[in-house]
Order: structure tokens, then C-alpha cells, then sequence
């Protein structure tokens, strides 16, 4: 990346879409110039549903963020739920062109383009690419080889790979409102970053992402990315429980939910009465106890907890999760919700405490933490997004004749 790189950032979510701005500074880090938001309905379970909820929803956020930044956007960066991501490890040796001079730059730039040369099954494509090792001849391994001395380097990396409908689904969207795709990365690899803390970058970690209609699963071990994957529930499935059990308002429950978020019965302190004031039918309120709210939060909870444990179970990789760190706007007012995760998954479970998270708000999480992995990526040449720096609607917008210098070519 390069000082004044600007990077769009959007993820695309079941309540929302959400664009953010930034900038890279003078000490390489991000300046957010600017985050806006849309509700949008056009996600479910992580399947597009509605292509044009989501255009019309991803135009307005777009506008908004080019008249408050004054730039005109001609590209971005977007986010892929784990369910359409199949990673493949790989690793190659390369011969360094002049071993006498040090290893340049444009070495490992090869070296990391030739790493993707897979077989890619039909029906998926290639989206990404993360060298996690690199070594030397003389089996050291370096995160920056660039000089030292040695006639080969040993690249070891996850080939990323995407459903191609959904690929497709995406670039039509993007297509509506007038933007390319500068890259698509799966969500909980952008939020490694700004999700973990230092000590659990290094450690074999499980990342859990409840949002409002789906949880994200990501496996890390070290900075090996091993497994991603996509539950469809999240927390509006805990307020439509409320909604439904209580006979009351989907306003009503996810104010129930805020207020008297708890996972567990047991940690009730004093189980006071509620009133409810919606109910549907004859009766427009009543009273209950709180245990009765808290016992449907806990149910669905529990269900969560129990389909991801399933899923890392049947894939062999549970044995190898040290931690396991939530994160994610589903779950973040539930209380004891790591407590219970603890009990459900057997490994221990805490919220996300990375030393970034609390100056994000909330809704633009992955869409920041998006921002910082593009950012981040060693051996690019360029990581910009196609920005005009006039909004003049008459402005031809430049036509993108070179694809996005994104895989080290």
C-alpha cells in the first residue's frame, strides 16, 4: 500500500449494507474518511434473495458516502459469507533470480502468483490468495524475505476459492449501481485482525461472527486460515422467538432482548415480572416472569452453539481449537452468551476484546476491519480503489481496462 490509498470497503449483511472510506496515513495506518449505512432485506440465511433490495440499498449508501467524502467511487472491496468459500492449502518452491543479490520484491511477487496455479473444481473461482509462510533455503522462515540471502523461497499458502453463481450474483449487483469488484474476501478473514488480540493471532482460534440472520465460522491456526462456514441463524432468530412465543411486536421483542438479554436461566439474579403491552388478540397486555424471556433466548442460544459445534465436529478440526472468540451485533447484548458457548463447545469461549474493536462502531466492524486487511497485505502493488476526485455527475467515469493488481501479478 502506499501513503493517500484509498480503500472502499462494503459488506453486504441481512439487516444492512455498509460502506466505509479510508485512507492510509502517513505511519501506514487507516484514516476513516467516512462510514454509511443502509437497512437492507435483500440478504437471507446468506443468500441473496432480492438483487435489486440490495442494489437500491447499496445506490443509497454509495450517495451518501460520495457526498460526504466529495470523491466519486468507481470501485470496491466487498465481504463473502463462509458457506460459498472452499480454502485450499498449497505451497511451492521458486528459484530466486539472482541469489547473490537477495530476494527482490518482484521474487516473492511470483512466487505467490504461481502458488494459485491449482486445479480449480468446476463450478468455484479463485478469490483470494494468503501466503501464511515463507521460507528460506536454509529453513528459516521470514514474514519479509525481501533481501535476505537465498537461492529458493518455499511459499506456503491458502488458495481461496468462491462459488461462482455467487460471484456472479455480486458482479451483477455491483454492475446496477456502477462499481467493479476490486476483490471478494471471505468475513471473518477481514475481521482476523481487528476481531482477535495479539496473543490470539498466534494461538489456534475459532472466530464466531453472529450477526442478525446468519453466524460466520472462521478457523485460524496461527495465520494459517483452515475452515470457514455459515450458520443461518443469528440474533433476529432470537427476537422472532420472542415475537412468536410471546404473541407480542417484533418491535417489542428486540426491545426484550436489549433489556433482559441473558443466555443462561441460571444466572438470574431476580426473576421480576414483565408487562407486555402488544399482544396480539383480545388480550393487548399481560404479565410474565422474566425466566419465561430468558428461557427462549437460552433455547435458540443453545441451538446456535450446538450447530457450529456439529459442524467443526464433522469436519474433523474441533480437537484443534484452542479458544473460540465471538463477535458480531447478534449476540454482543446477550449476556453470558460466552458462558454458554463454554458449555456447548467444551473449549473455552470469551467476547472479542481486540485492542481496535471498541473505536468502531458496532455496525461498521466488518466493513472497517475489511478496510485494514486490504491494507495490511504484504507484496501488492497497489491496493487503492478506482476513486475520481470530482463528483461532477457528468464526469465520464474511467473504464477499468487491467484487472486489479490483486494477485501479486
Amino acid at each position: 500500500m502506499a501513503i493517500g490509498d484509498i480503500i472502499v470497503g462494503i459488506d453486504i449483511g441481512t439487516s444492512k449494507v455498509c460502506t466505509v472510506l479510508g485512507e492510509v496515513n502517513n505511519f501506514g495506518q487507516i484514516e476513516t474518511i467516512c462510514s454509511t449505512s443502509c437497512e437492507c432485506n435483500g440478504l437471507q440465511k446468506g443468500k441473496i434473495i432480492n438483487e435489486e433490495a440490495i442494489v437500491n440499498s447499496l445506490n443509497k449508501t454509495l450517495e451518501e458516502a460520495e457526498e460526504e467524502a466529495n470523491l466519486k467511487i468507481n470501485s470496491a472491496y466487498t465481504t463473502i459469507p463462509g458457506k460459498y468459500v472452499t480454502i485450499v492449502q498449497n505451497s511451492i518452491v521458486k528459484e530466486v533470480k539472482d541469489k547473490y543479490a537477495g530476494i527482490s520484491a518482484k521474487d516473492v511477487q511470483s512466487a505467490v502468483a504461481q502458488v494459485k496455479d491449482i486445479e480449480v473444481p468446476e463450478g468455484k473461482t479463485i478469490i483470494d490468495i494468503v501466503p501464511d509462510e515463507i521460507l528460506l533455503d536454509n529453513g528459516k522462515t521470514e514474514m519479509d524475505p525481501v533481501g535476505s540471502l537465498s537461492s529458493t523461497i518455499t511459499i506456503n499458502a491458502q488458495i481461496i476459492l468462491a462459488d461462482k453463481e455467487y460471484v456472479r450474483q455480486l458482479a451483477s449487483i455491483f454492475k446496477k449501481v456502477g462499481l467493479e469488484i476490486d476483490a471478494i474476501i471471505p468475513t471473518t478473514l477481514a475481521e482476523r485482525n481487528l476481531v482477535l488480540d495479539n496473543n490470539e493471532l498466534n494461538d489456534n482460534i475459532m472466530l464466531l461472527d453472529v450477526g442478525a440472520g446468519m453466524t460466520d465460522i472462521g478457523v485460524f491456526e496461527g495465520s494459517r486460515f483452515i475452515y470457514t462456514n455459515t450458520i443461518p441463524l443469528g440474533g433476529d432468530n432470537i427476537t422472532n422467538d420472542i415475537s412468536i412465543v410471546l404473541n407480542i411486536s417484533q418491535e417489542e421483542a428486540n426491545k426484550l432482548k436489549k433489556q433482559y438479554g441473558l443466555a443462561l436461566k441460571s444466572f438470574i439474579d431476580n426473576d421480576n415480572e414483565i408487562i407486555l403491552n402488544t399482544c396480539r388478540g383480545d388480550q393487548k397486555s399481560k404479565a410474565i416472569k422474566s425466566s419465561e424471556l430468558i428461557e427462549i433466548i437460552e433455547a435458540r442460544i443453545e441451538e446456535i452453539f450446538s450447530i457450529v459445534n456439529k459442524d467443526v465436529t464433522n469436519q474433523g478440526i474441533k480437537s484443534r481449537i484452542n479458544n473460540v472468540v465471538l463477535t458480531g451485533q447478534g449476540i454482543s447484548n446477550i449476556n453470558k452468551s460466552d458462558v454458554a458457548g463454554k458449555i456447548i463447545l467444551n473449549i473455552p469461549v470469551k467476547i472479542s476484546t481486540g485492542r481496535l474493536i471498541s473505536t468502531v462502531k458496532p455496525q461498521f466492524r466488518t466493513s472497517y476491519a475489511l478496510v485494514r486487511y486490504i491494507a495490511s497485505r504484504p507484496f501488492t502493488r497497489t491496493v487503492s480503489s478506482s476513486i475520481d476526485t470530482s463528483t461532477d455527475e457528468h464526469v465520464v467515469k474511467k473504464v477499468l481496462n487491467r484487472i486489479k493488481d490483486f494477485f501479486y501479478s
